[in-house]
């Protein structure tokens, strides 16, 4: 039986589609950050983790495991054993409150901390080459971006 394509589909092709096109270039993005970040011995998610509780902790505060993954939008089954892998590589400490058993808050190690300060610059100027082919228009794509990755409380 041949697809009826123009019966399962609004798109002429899938260069039409907005779900294609973002996979598409996501890949081709993650493709390049991994490539860069290989030289830190690091994965993308690991990055991202790392990056973020530094973001979330500069000022001395305490963030749990639940609130980061909260934050990066990850699994927290993932996210837990992210930081499992990172603590083993002398990268994050997870430290337990007092008060609180249930919940672990990681910490950057200054290991963790040095590798964060070479990791975001690299990560950026690849985001800079990247993103360049949109040139004035990144703004308007940040925006678009940050309106998509918003949960939509309305669904």
């Amino acid at each position: 039986m041949k697809a009826e394509w123009e019966k399962i589909t609004e798109f002429d092709g899938p260069e039409q589609s907005p779900g294609f096109l973002l996979w598409q270039v996501s890949t081709m993005w993650r493709r390049e950050i991994e490539e860069g970040l290989v030289t830190l011995q690091l994965t993308h998610p690991q990055f991202v983790l790392l990056a973020n509780l530094g973001w979330m902790t500069k000022d001395g505060y305490k963030v749990s495991q639940v609130e980061l993954a909260r934050q990066c939008k990850t699994d927290i089954n993932m996210t837990s054993s992210v930081l499992r892998t990172l603590e083993k590589k002398g990268l994050i400490r997870r430290i337990q409150l007092e008060g609180n058993l249930r919940s672990k808050f990681p910490l950057l190690t200054k290991s963790g901390e040095k590798i964060v300060m070479s990791a975001i610059p690299l990560v950026e100027e690849i985001d800079r080459k990247f993103f360049s082919k949109i040139g004035k228009k990144q703004n308007t794509f940040v925006s678009f971006m940050r309106s998509l990755s918003k949960k939509n409380v309305d669904s």
